[in-house]
């Protein structure tokens, strides 16, 4: 066979029918039985309410769960919110913390590479969506080497070994039985078991999808991920993938204290309650320096468009010019930092640290005042 006749990796990929089959029947049940049996015998209150109840919880499972607690440590958790976080992100059938980690670290290193991400956008919105979960594409395989650290966290080995099971009771005997006490078993469990699963499914889908595809890139456009607040609402916080992508380490998605992250917020309440500490947050100045660098380059772009006078691409030089030396200025501090913890020498080592602590205030006080000026003369020029 000609190198020209061979077959695609998607051709060659065996499919997963055990995953095929159970997304694809808990989908067509849930746009066809579902609204039936609503539409014929209605949905009781307590099949809404724990509906909503256990859409929620899954959602914020795997946001604060899965994804910001294990696949980043952006924070650490008491044992009792692991334990909650991990049996209902179990409940949310994506495959174990250990796993749906495993895979969400490679989709970071690799990030849109065709050959090494699982979910790449490369490859098309049905394929990051769903499609390579139907198939056992080689981008798929598990690499387990990179959660070493998971394979020993107590709670999520445990989840691991005992997946499937969490999984049969949380999803099928917990509705059942809710539908028991409540008076209506069929209707539960179609609304609060398979309605609340697929929606629960999808919601998480379109963070591999949507989110690479529909937004803004005001931190990096290093990769294809997005800014949306519209599906940062429907996804708790994740469509805030631009910031995510570029930092990673950060407990929030969203920013700004305005921004809709709900698992911020969630994380934030566990704090208060002392179920959360050590939450990391990216530098102030790095994510300014991100944005102002992102404006730069949208200027630039602009300027290139418009062929506008001389002038204005100097002035555009010189702001730019001066930005490079407050990032140069911020970077010697940082090494000043770093020659101080080693000295640390009592009385002088506080009254330095205030003085660094002024000189790094300052710095962002500058970039500040450069987005205004900037902003000004692109508002100028178009």
């Amino acid at each position: 066979m000609s190198p020209l006749s061979q077959p695609s990796e998607s051709e060659r990929a065996p499919v997963n029918w055990a995953v095929t089959a159970v997304l694809a029947l808990t989908f067509l049940t849930a746009i066809t039985v579902v609204p039936w049996y609503g539409f014929v015998y209605g949905f009781n209150a307590w099949s809404w309410a724990f509906f909503g109840f256990f859409l929620v919880l899954n959602g914020i499972s795997i946001g604060s769960g899965y994804h910001r607690l294990w696949s980043h440590r952006t924070y650490d958790a008491h044992p009792a919110l692991k334990w909650l976080l991990a049996v209902m992100g179990g409940m949310s059938l994506q495959n174990s913390i250990i796993v749906w980690s495993a895979r969400h670290r490679v989709h970071h290193r690799d990030v849109d590479s065709n050959e090494k991400d699982p979910y790449s956008i490369g490859r098309g919105f049905w394929f990051a969506h769903i499609g390579w979960m139907l198939k056992d594409y080689q981008s798929g395989v598990v690499d387990y080497s990179v959660v070493r650290d998971l394979q020993n966290d107590p709670v999520a080995a445990w989840q691991d070994r005992w997946y499937w099971s969490l999984v049969l009771v949380t999803n099928v005997a917990l509705p059942v039985f809710l539908g028991w006490l409540t008076g209506d078993i069929i209707g539960m469990f179609l609304l609060a078991g398979i309605a609340r699963l697929v929606i629960s499914h999808h919601v998480t889908f379109f963070i591999n999808s949507l989110a690479h595809m529909w937004g803004n890139q005001p931190y990096t456009d290093e990769n294809s991920a997005r800014d949306q607040h519209f599906l940062a609402l429907i996804t708790y916080g994740e469509g805030y993938h631009n910031y995510h992508h570029k930092f990673q380490s950060d407990y929030r998605c969203g920013v700004r204290w305005w921004h809709l992250d709900i698992n911020k917020w969630f994380i934030s309440m566990c704090a208060l309650f002392g179920l959360a500490k050590n939450r990391k947050r990216a530098p102030r100045f790095k994510v300014l320096r991100a944005r102002l660098n992102m404006e730069f380059k949208a200027a630039r772009r602009k300027l290139e468009q418009t062929g506008v006078s001389a002038g204005w691409k100097e002035q555009l030089e010189s702001e730019y010019t001066q930005y490079i030396e407050t990032i140069k200025q911020w970077q010697q501090l940082q090494m000043e930092r770093v020659q101080q913890g080693k000295q640390k020498l009592a009385e002088r080592f506080e009254i330095e640290t205030a003085l660094l602590a002024t000189r790094y205030r300052e710095l962002e006080f500058s970039l500040k005042m450069q987005r205004k000026r900037l902003a000004l003369i692109t508002a100028q020029v178009f």
